[in-house]
């Protein structure tokens, strides 16, 4: 049987480049969650791939936001073969829902090589989820995402274990930096691909939560209208499971204008680094 993330990441093939989703995901404002948006774009584009040596893997995606989705309708995601070339392999796709683009994404898959390597070093005094897990009872009582609003039901397939227990509750002013260890619910029988589609659907939680930390306010807050406007993200390492635990470091070096910035990096915890992200979006007060 398949997880329920293995369920919304599941699309149907329609055409050489052409998809549909067949599940949605409300996020806690009863639209279409952008993380889901944004991975199953990333895994159209690579449902797209014919190259004889077989498909690669993604190293890097810039997309941007248009308009906000509805959760009651599919998303067609048409993906452009841009360039095939020896080591790198271009996409570009438009998802679109009533022949209106709600999204657009450039990804780049590249095939594996030998060259130099080095990384940040895993964050100091950080405690092991387990750790954590011991110290609060019941265990994940806490959860920093909301139920929706106005009805509407969702599902929240992520464990998120912030190291500050009220870290996106909380209206207590802080430094605009977040430390929380993420991963799935539920086991997967996913390949490679998959878990990397599964971190693209994780990364649209807590980074703009990030940026409004300084600010005496919360993302769940009524007061507040959160978007995302534009996102990347860029793969480091293929040795990782979405459904093991993830540490992830947001930080946010501005927030102004009804718009906040936020980028984070994300750890497994035997300390190798694997992907950074990064976000603008709206942190609009209504």
């Amino acid at each position: 049987m398949q997880s329920y993330l293995e369920q919304i990441l599941d699309l149907e093939k329609l055409d050489s480049n052409l998809f549909r989703n067949r599940h949605h995901q409300e996020n806690f404002k009863g639209t279409l969650f952008g993380g889901q948006v944004l991975s199953q774009a990333l895994l159209a584009c690579h449902g797209t791939q014919d190259d004889p040596r077989g498909p690669t893997l993604p190293h890097s995606l810039h997309a941007y936001f248009l308009r906000a989705g509805k959760s009651d309708a599919p998303v067609i995601y048409d993906v452009e073969k841009v360039r095939d070339g020896r080591s790198v392999i271009s996409r570009r796709v438009v998802a679109r829902q009533f022949g209106r683009p709600i999204f657009n994404m450039s990804a780049s898959f590249h095939y594996p090589e030998e060259g130099f390597h080095h990384q940040t070093t895993f964050p100091v005094g950080i405690p092991m989820p387990e750790a954590l897990l011991e110290q609060r009872s019941p265990p994940s009582s806490k959860d920093p995402l909301p139920a929706p609003d106005k009805g509407h039901a969702t599902t929240n397939p992520f464990h998120l274990l912030p190291v500050d227990d009220d870290l996106f509750t909380s209206t207590k002013v802080r430094p605009a930096e977040a430390y929380f260890w993420i991963k799935t619910r539920e086991q997967l029988s996913l390949d490679k691909i998959g878990h990397c589609a599964v971190l693209a659907f994780a990364s649209d939680l807590g980074l703009l939560a990030t940026a409004l930390l300084p600010h005496g306010t919360s993302i769940i807050s009524p007061d507040i209208f959160p978007a995302s406007v534009d996102h990347a993200m860029w793969f480091h390492s293929m040795d990782f499971r979405a459904d093991e635990w993830l540490l992830c470091h947001s930080y946010s070096p501005w927030a102004g204008a009804g718009r906040g910035f936020a980028h984070s990096s994300l750890f497994t915890k035997e300390g190798q680094l694997i992907l950074t992200t990064a976000q603008e979006g709206l942190i609009r007060q209504v």
